[in-house]
């Protein structure tokens, strides 16, 4: 390999030109130019949304539905008690969602919407509850 000197040494050494007649471009637009070019606008986007995975909502057998009513008809007893809910969020773009956890202690049912209303706001409807474990605190006991 030729040594970089002997090929480019009439130039190497030279000044940068810097034009006498014309401002220099500041070095935010210049990095702009040699930006990416996107041919394609949102093809990356659709390519990550395709790859997203989503699952879609088990159903319950009438063992599993007698089991969370009964831990819920607790709860909506006993506000002290707290519970953890395994609850299915659908996806807003696409068929299936997710499943998230959710905890806090029940306030009230709210037949109208079918939905569990936690002390603290959170709305969940019953039909995405997935499973429940329920903490009892026992302050008064100690």
């Amino acid at each position: 390999m030729e040594d970089a000197r002997e090929v480019y040494g009439d130039i190497i050494d030279m000044k940068h030109h810097v034009s006498e007649r014309r401002a220099q471009m500041p070095r935010q637009h210049r990095a702009i130019q040699f930006a990416p070019f996107a041919a394609l606008t949102g093809y990356d986007d659709l390519i990550t949304e395709a790859a997203r995975g989503t699952e879609m909502q088990a159903e319950l057998d009438e063992s599993e539905k007698l089991e969370l009513n009964e831990k819920l008809r607790f709860l909506l007893e006993n506000p002290e008690a707290e519970g953890l809910f395994q609850v299915f969020r659908p996806d807003s773009k696409k068929l299936g969602g997710e499943y998230i956890q959710i905890s806090g202690s029940a306030d009230r049912f709210d037949a109208k919407s079918g939905e569990l209303v936690l002390q603290d706001g959170t709305r969940i409807t019953i039909e995405h509850i997935r499973s429940i474990e329920v903490d009892i605190i026992f302050d008064d006991l100690l």
